[in-house]
């Protein structure tokens, strides 16, 4: 589990995913936007490498590699991470459906993941599970979205916020 800094009072993360080579300027504006963003999440699917500086400027991201990311930028990444931020332990998997593990077992109060581009909240006993859609190219016609996840009296909450593209 990689550690990171206790988060203060109304800090939140940034969660994105599925940006396949397209960082929309709304997406960097919304995550700027928001006072208290202190990490970024990517769930995969990057596409581009340089991305991933573009959401350093504005907090230390963690990234999982994605069915599309290629190359030895990608293979240097995770295909799952865990992280701990507060006392949410985190897990990060690009899909879902290939998740084997049982969260209640592993101890994670959340899954994010993306691949869909589906965004969603849903509540299974103590974990969350969080899609945060796809901020890149659009497809049929699914919404483009981002979230903001953040820890409430110890627990998960989190919000989908859709771009306005």
């Amino acid at each position: 589990m990689q550690p990171l800094r206790q988060p203060s009072p109304g800090e939140r993360i940034g969660v994105i995913a599925d940006t396949h080579g397209l960082l929309r300027p709304e997406a960097l504006e919304a995550l700027e936007a928001l006072e208290g963003v202190y990490r970024i999440l990517h769930a995969g699917d990057i596409g581009d490498p340089d991305h991933l500086d573009a959401l350093a400027h504005i907090a230390p991201v963690t990234a999982i590699r994605g069915n599309i990311d290629r190359g030895p930028w990608a293979e240097a990444l995770p295909a799952t991470a865990n992280v701990m931020i507060g006392s949410l332990r985190i897990h990060m998997i690009h899909d879902r459906k290939a998740l084997q593990a049982d969260p209640k077992a592993e101890g994670w109060d959340v899954v994010i993941s993306g691949h869909s581009h589906k965004p969603g909240i849903e509540e299974t006993g103590r974990t969350l599970w969080l899609n945060p859609g796809a901020a890149g190219p659009r497809r049929f016609r699914l919404p483009i979205t981002l979230a903001f996840l953040w820890e409430e009296a110890g627990h998960p909450c989190a919000m989908i916020h859709p771009l306005l593209v």
